[in-house]
């Protein structure tokens, strides 16, 4: 046979694009495949066993609608486009995710799908709620909080909470963070696995987990209403309010469904109850509806059977799984606290040799100081030693100077006994002259007194005299050549030279007076020089005295 035509025989393929929400796949695919070979290629190529859950979603005209298992991939209504995008997404819903997702990459997908339909808002979650969610979401992604590692602003590009949720609470990155941090701490020993089933436990509870709305109208004029359709049944909404349903119709009690061009019916188990018809604006949408109703109507009554042989295999498969994981986590759970303790160990060796280097270390300086003081401490010695003869000739010159000054304090004693002697001496002189001063003023002031008195006397006579003589004598001119005459002449004059006699006395008793007068104040000035002078000597007596003390 050719290369020709082995090359002829080789099938026409065309090429696929897979998202899923956390990576991109491309594959080849041949011009006959239907949806299910892509689909299993796709399951084969993740090692994904829990297919009923997932299918192959795509967009055409605005409208998002999922690849038929059973047309040819390319007889369908895809878009023209190469490579052809498809994602691969949870089309359906379990009721209770810890019982029925059993592998790890299940769970996974479910909780990334779940956590950006969160994020985007598409599943309402109150601000609490998502706080506790964004914390195990990090606890998958980063392990174990550890506060040495995990510092401020390490979850800065991480998306973890709704745009609505920042927006209602002004709150800074660092606040959220310190919100989130809180919790994430608590979660310290628990898996990825088990995080991510956390959050999932949490998420199915929300009122909006795993419903797929549909507006639609009761009449064929108005889309006044909201349908809802999930793994529990279907619910009717209305257009402002996707929390709590109108009116519900569970799986069990549901009788048939019926779609006819833009018309779905409802057939409720209970023949006499009403029977619920509406209409949505395309035959599509109510295909659509349809497709969903079928496959969760089936997962329904497929959770209430007996499993399959294939179930319970997967089933023994996932516990026993997870008690391997278990048993690993928990040997890796006492490796990590071997490891934590053997560091911590370390980590106390480590600082205890730093210790005893350092107490070496200060060992040895205090081993260098202790010289450099014995050293000092010799000098000192020595130096000491010096001073000590320098201080005992000081010593000996000192009780020289004290035997000196001792002789010296003895003739001061002496000069001042002397000294006051003659203290007490000027002092007796003193009070003598004052004594004489008083006595020789007294008598001056008698002898002023007295020659007051005879000059007063004197002048009464001199007076009396004249008087006298006017009165007697009023002729003596006439009669000066008698003899009588003479002799009273002679009177006369002898009573003037004795007047003239007792003025000499009066003159030289004044001179007298004032000559002792003199004396005394002359005698007075120079007992006062000495009294000075015996006061400097006191003085300088006392100085030397003052001197002697301090030596």
């Amino acid at each position: 046979m050719s290369i020709r035509g082995l090359k002829k025989k080789q099938p026409k393929t065309f090429k696929v694009k897979i998202i899923t929400v956390d990576a991109e796949m491309e594959f080849s695919c041949e011009m006959k495949w239907k949806g299910k070979d892509l689909f299993d290629l796709v399951c084969r190529a993740l090692g994904l066993r829990e297919t009923w859950f997932f299918g192959l979603q795509y967009t055409i005209k605005g409208m998002c609608t999922w690849l038929k298992m059973d047309k040819k991939v390319l007889d369908q209504e895809i878009p023209k486009e190469d490579p052809i995008s498809f994602h691969f997404l949870a089309k359906f819903y379990p009721e209770k995710v810890e019982e029925e997702l059993l592998q790890e990459i299940t769970q996974h997908l479910f909780f990334l799908q779940v956590k950006k339909q969160i994020l985007d808002e598409e599943i309402y979650c109150s601000p609490e709620a998502t706080v506790l969610l964004a914390s195990y979401a990090v606890q998958a992604k980063y392990g174990d909080y550890d506060p040495n590692f995990h510092e401020p602003g390490f979850l800065a590009h991480d998306e973890l909470l709704p745009k609505r949720v920042l927006r209602q609470y002004q709150l800074t990155a660092e606040m959220w963070e310190e919100k989130i941090t809180a919790w994430y701490a608590e979660h310290r020993g628990i898996a990825r696995d088990e995080a991510e089933m956390n959050y999932l436990k949490i998420a199915q509870d929300l009122e909006m987990y795993g419903v797929n709305y549909f507006p639609i109208a009761q009449n064929k004029n108005h889309t006044d209403l909201l349908l809802g359709v999930d793994a529990k049944g279907i619910h009717i909404y209305s257009i402002n309010n996707r929390f709590s349903p109108n009116k519900s119709f569970e799986w069990s009690s549901i009788r048939n469904i019926s779609c006819s061009e833009k018309e779905l019916t409802i057939k409720p188990l209970d023949k006499k109850a009403e029977v619920f018809k509406f209409f949505s604006s395309q035959l599509k949408v109510n295909k659509l509806i349809f497709q969903l109703c079928i496959g969760n109507h089936d997962l329904f009554m497929r959770r209430r059977k007996v499993d399959s042989i294939e179930i319970q295999q997967m089933k023994a498969q996932a516990r026993e799984e997870k008690a391997r994981k278990k048993m690993e986590n928990q040997r890796l759970a006492r490796e990590k606290q071997l490891r934590e303790e053997a560091e911590r160990a370390k980590e106390e060796l480590e600082r205890r040799l730093f210790q005893l280097e350092d107490e070496a270390r200060q060992a040895n300086e205090a081993l260098l100081r202790s010289q450099e003081a014995a050293e000092l401490l010799a000098e000192k010695a020595q130096i000491a030693e010096e001073e000590a003869k320098l201080l005992a000739q000081n010593a000996a010159e000192a009780e020289q100077e004290r035997q000196r000054l001792e002789i010296t304090a003895l003739k001061s004693k002496e000069e001042k006994r002397q000294m006051e002697q003659k203290m007490r001496e000027a002092e007796l002189i003193a009070v003598k002259l004052v004594k004489e001063s008083d006595r020789r003023a007294k008598e001056a002031e008698h002898l002023k007194q007295d020659l007051h008195e005879a000059r007063e006397a004197e002048r009464k006579a001199k007076q009396k005299l004249l008087d006298i003589t006017r009165l007697n004598y009023p002729h003596m001119a006439k009669y000066s050549q008698y003899s009588p005459g003479d002799s009273r002449d002679a009177n006369f004059d002898k009573g003037s030279i004795k007047l003239d006699l007792k003025d000499i006395d009066l003159k030289r008793l004044s001179f007298e007076i004032e000559r002792e007068r003199l004396d005394y104040l002359e005698k007075s000035r120079k007992f006062e020089d000495r009294l000075k002078e015996l006061k400097s000597q006191i003085h300088a007596l006392k100085l030397e005295e003052k001197q002697a003390g301090l030596y």
